[in-house]
Formats: C-alpha cells, structure tokens, sequence
C-alpha cells in the first residue's frame, strides 16, 4: 500500500499527466484533469488511514431504514425487472443489505460484496450470498449478473478503471449497471463550496459529473439507457455550515420530515417531480443516477 505522502500524478479516468489543483478547495487536496476534467483526491490513502476511517462505520441492526427507501427499492426493482434473465443481481458494497433484501423477496438471487464483517454477517442472516473485500471477477462467473448495483460506492474508490472492468465482466450482454453517486455538479456544492462536508478524505476520494461518469462507462463497454440528477439535502446543508449536528440518515433529521410530509401531500409530491425534471436536465440534483447497458462483450 502506498505511503501517506504519495500522491496521484496521473488521471485516474483518461491517465493524463495534465492535472492541476483545484482552486478554492487546496485545503482538501483536489486536483482535475485539464483533458476530461475529473475531480479526484491528489493523496493517496493508506491501508492505515482507510482501516482506521472504516472501523467507525456503523452496521447495527438498529440502523434506520426508512419506508420512503423500501420504496424507492421497490420501484428500481420494478425498474429492473425487464433485465431479469438469470435471476441473479449484484450489489457491490451492499451495506447492510437493505436493498438486497428487497430484491430477494421478489425471487431474486442476490449477491453482495462489503469489507465489514458486522455488515457481511448481518447480509448472510438475511440470505443474501456474500463475498468480503475488493470486488473480485475470480469469486463469480463470467457474465453471470442480470444487474449489478452500486449505490454511493464509486466516490469511495480511487480506481475505478480497475472497478468498472471487473463489473462488466461479471455483467451479461445487454445486463444493467445502476448506480448512484454525489454530483460535483450539484448546486449544493456550488453554494457551500469547500464546506461542503460530502467533500472527505479519505471516504470520497472521487468526484463525479454526468461527462466524466458517462465517460467511465463508455471505456467498458456500457451505453447510457437513462440518467437522472435528483435531490437536496436540507440535513448535508445544515451539518456542511455547523448549525445543526443531525445524522445524514435518521428517522427525525430534516430530509426525512421533509420526505414525509411531501409523500402526505399531492402539491407537494408535484412540486417536488417538477424540481427534480429541473435538476435532471441542468445536471445540477445532489445525486447522480445512472442506467447502463452493457452492449460489449469482454
């Protein structure tokens, strides 16, 4: 594993050597490529720093699932339905399992990869095969997945060339990769700027617009079906300018009482599509929300 104080000379997306610190966020260590202008972590972490970071990571059974979320599973699963072929999905740093346990009750066969072994054990307890650590094409078979899953990893690793490979490997022809992760695009991080507390070494260490996220999948093989930019978050806004010390995933915090009164309410729900449809098109939602195909063959 590399030393603490070495850092990244080469684009992790397109390896250009044409990188430069980005200003206004020196102080967190974030350089872009001039040639397809991804943002990533200049320093690379430890084992160390990573293991130390990691272990604090809690995966409890009592860890708060909302309804809203079971929700929203159930719909990408519906979503997902017309891919179903071998029956089996993939989801690469599943947590606690939560929507795996979602798809298996809808007869899926559902695997799961996490390094926590509180994580792993709870996933096995719900029937869910797991496998622990890096994603690894030797623990599967080639092209076995129907869809294969990543929600909020991708910012968490530092080579996602070698990522997306392997996923396509596993992923058969014309299988779906959905994944989620924060956008750098966001007008949340153009207001608060490098207090922006989803800007962390050394948990996100990847930073994704639409461009350079299309731009990874295209490198294997994957063909945008869909795209969507939802989302703000009242709690990541509060907790990024220090006026509120609330959980960013909790029954009571300010996201969830908002989710909760717009699902009780027609006008709302409406306003609410019509936000996100704005978000989508200016690529500017909190969340990034991507659907690929795979249409080559490895």
């Amino acid at each position: 594993m590399a030393d603490s104080k070495d850092y990244f000379e080469n684009c992790l997306l397109c390896s250009s050597k044409n990188l430069y610190v980005l200003k206004g966020y020196e102080s967190h260590g974030l350089q872009k490529c001039k040639n397809c202008s991804f943002v990533f972590m200049r320093q690379i972490p430890t084992g160390e720093e990573l293991n130390e970071y990691y272990s604090a990571y809690s995966y409890g059974r009592e860890q708060y699932l909302s309804p809203l979320t079971i929700e929203s599973y159930n719909n990408l699963l519906d979503e997902f339905e017309k891919f179903r072929k071998t029956g089996k999905i993939l989801d690469v740093g599943c947590g606690a399992g939560f929507f795996l346990e979602q798809a298996k009750k809808r007869g899926w066969t559902a695997f799961g990869t996490e390094y926590s072994e509180t994580a792993i054990q709870l996933c096995r307890d719900k029937g869910i095969n797991m496998k622990e650590g890096v994603l690894d094409v030797n623990d599967f078979n080639s092209e076995e997945f129907d869809v294969v899953t990543s929600f909020e990893v991708l910012e968490h690793i530092n080579n996602p060339m070698e990522e997306m490979k392997s996923i396509s490997q596993l992923l058969r022809k014309d299988g779906l990769f959905y994944c989620t992760t924060p956008n750098f695009n966001s007008l949340m991080r153009y207001y608060l700027k490098s207090n922006y507390n989803v800007i962390k070494y050394p948990e996100h260490l990847t930073y994704y617009t639409k461009k350079t996220l299309n731009r990874l999948m295209r490198a294997h093989g994957m063909v945008n079906t869909k795209f969507r930019s939802h989302g703000i978050s009242i709690t990541r806004i509060k907790t990024s300018k220090g006026t509120s010390s609330e959980r960013i995933i909790d029954a009571n915090n300010s996201d969830e009482r908002l989710r909760k009164k717009i699902q009780k309410n027609g006008y709302l729900k409406l306003v609410k599509s019509i936000v996100n449809n704005i978000f989508t098109w200016t690529n500017t939602g909190l969340t990034l929300k991507g659907y690929y195909q795979k249409k080559v063959t490895n």
